[in-house]
């Protein structure tokens, strides 16, 4: 009988290469506990998390743990937490290229957004993704033509996300009804029962402020006043006390001060009269939305529910005091309405250069009324002058100031388009760009042939033409062979889009490019080309364009190019 022959796929001889230097991967760990695990027996903890995570970590001898990112009390619905917002701050910087989570539900339960993350970001920035309970590994994960096979996996999160929306929300509504607390932190001049965290009682260091303000008010001084009064005498805003008791870490709170509008929070507040106010806000939480305020129609109000800490009549009398304050306020602007408006085509675009908050645009009408104009001032110094310097500048006067800037942008830009031109069509750049291409396309025939191979080893295999071993060892080195020529490929794909991005695709030519033909500042180019403006004490104008690293990229190359032909 004769032998059959072996279909093996032929193994070149080629030398031995270098053992490769094994990489190392900078892990960021994700831990997520969601509202409705919280207080549950048996359940997830951050703790126990952390723990898995960690030793996982330290199990592998490709990685090292770079940070540890903790969003406690965040739904898995949306992807709007603070600490997965930092993590993928981390990734972008190229600080962590490695994700490693408990499990797919830890990541999060919206299965079109998880997948959005593991099909398309993820894959974009070159970042590894593992689920430890799940078995998953977007290195060794097998694929379909459709991507990883984890999608079922993720509806069953996101259906299971539902029901818990469905079970949960009536239950927290009839605790509403019944006039239970069920907040994170009490309203300031409150603070929860030390037996019932459900129940509320006064806050011996805050109620106090609450009772002055009430009088300040009563007394004619306005929120502005109230507010500078406060912070004048040094007493913590309601986000900074939180911080300074321990009940929040987040830095964003230790530094803030009173404002107008956490003045007139407090001083239109039902809850000093005894009465539980809640439902303000609605999220839908199995869609993943973020909360939005719901009609005073729907809120929930229970009375007499504790202690007030204001009389009928004064909250009432505060309460006249804004609706006529109110009125007052729209009969000016009433007053002006032939002027018009003039549109803030600068919105979000203006800081102060000491607190680095956005300045407010101030509305002003002089000459008895026939003249309109605005000015930019700081809200910080509103509300606490000696915490950061005066500021007033005339909205004309910085529009100038950008216009005059961005003009001369936009025709230097024009210029150096001309060169940029000029050097892509040269012979150096020609041949390079040939050169390139024709290294992508010898990749891409190798990783087609690796490719090939590997796919036809297992039916080999399935038809005994070669060992167990043989298939092995063939099939590292495919693997092998593949992600060579694929990391090569991805390298010299990004020097042909970078050589582009660098010339005639420069991303600071093309936004200069599509504003040639203005006349003045447009919302437009305002935007497109500044990415922040920042004004001091003296009036000073600080202004940040976008595309910087572009612009000096070209203007690098251009020099260099230029020296090579006068050398």
């Amino acid at each position: 009988m004769a032998r059959p022959k072996r279909k093996v796929n032929p193994i070149l001889p080629v030398a031995a290469p270098a053992e490769p230097v094994q990489r190392i991967y900078q892990v960021g760990g994700y831990v997520r506990l969601s509202m409705e695990d919280s207080g549950k027996p048996g359940t997830d903890t951050m703790e126990t998390q952390r723990e898995l995570i960690e030793n996982y970590i330290e199990s592998q001898p490709d990685m090292r743990l770079f940070d540890l990112y903790c969003d406690n009390g965040r739904t898995g619905t949306n992807f709007d937490r603070p600490e997965f917002e930092r993590m993928m701050e981390d990734v972008r910087s190229r600080k962590v290229d490695c994700i490693v989570v408990k499990d797919l539900s830890r990541f999060g339960r919206n299965y079109r957004e998880t997948g959005n993350y593991l099909e398309g970001i993820f894959p974009l920035l070159g970042i590894r993704f593992i689920a430890v309970n799940d078995h998953f590994d977007t290195l060794t994960a097998e694929r379909t033509q459709d991507g990883y096979i984890v999608p079922l996996k993720n509806i069953m999160n996101a259906v299971y996300s539902k029901d818990i929306s469905r079970k949960i929300l009536p239950a927290l509504t009839t605790k509403r009804q019944n006039g239970e607390f069920i907040g994170s932190w009490a309203a300031y001049g409150y603070q929860k029962c030390a037996d019932d965290c459900h129940r509320i009682e006064p806050d011996e260091e805050t109620a106090p402020v609450v009772r002055d303000m009430f009088q300040w008010r009563l007394s004619g001084l306005s929120y502005q006043n109230i507010a500078r009064k406060l912070n004048e005498r040094g007493i913590p805003a309601p986000a900074r006390y939180l911080y300074l008791k321990g009940c929040t870490k987040s830095e964003s709170y230790a530094n803030s001060i009173w404002t107008v509008e956490a003045v007139k929070k407090i001083l239109n507040n039902e809850v000093y009269l005894g009465h539980m106010v809640q439902g303000r806000k609605r999220s839908g939480f199995s869609e993943g939305k973020k909360p939005y305020r719901v009609p005073e129609s729907e809120w929930i109000i229970v009375r007499n529910t504790h202690e007030p800490l204001i009389d009928e009549d004064t909250f009432r009398a505060v309460q006249r005091m804004a609706k006529e304050a109110n009125s007052a306020y729209q009969e000016r602007l009433g007053r002006h309405d032939g002027l018009g408006t003039i549109p803030n085509i600068l919105r979000g675009l203006v800081y102060c250069a000491d607190c680095k908050k956005t300045m407010t645009r101030y509305k002003n009408v002089t000459n008895k009324g026939r003249n309109l104009f605005y000015n930019y001032i700081c809200r910080t110094h509103a509300s606490n002058p000696a915490s950061c310097p005066k500021k007033n500048l005339h909205e004309r006067e910085l529009k100038e100031i950008l216009w005059d800037t961005l003009r001369r942008e936009i025709a230097l830009a024009e210029n150096l388009d001309k060169l940029a031109r000029q050097y892509s069509q040269s012979a150096k750049a020609v041949s390079q760009e040939a050169a390139v291409k024709r290294e992508i396309t010898t990749v891409k025939q190798s990783l087609e042939r690796a490719k090939m191979l590997y796919d036809s080893l297992y039916q080999n295999y399935a038809d005994k033409l070669m060992t167990e071993r043989e298939y092995t060892e063939m099939k590292e080195r495919y693997r092998s062979d593949m992600e060579r020529a694929q990391a090569c490929l991805e390298t010299l794909e990004q020097q042909q889009k970078d050589a582009r991005r660098q010339t005639v695709e420069n991303p600071w030519l093309t936004a200069c490019g599509q504003y040639r033909q203005e006349t003045e500042l447009t919302e437009a180019m305002a935007h497109a080309l500044i990415e922040r403006v920042e004004v001091d004490a003296e009036n000073h104008v600080s202004i940040t364009l976008r595309y910087r690293d572009e612009y000096r990229a070209l203007l690098q190359l251009l020099e260099t190019e230029r020296e090579a032909v006068s050398a």
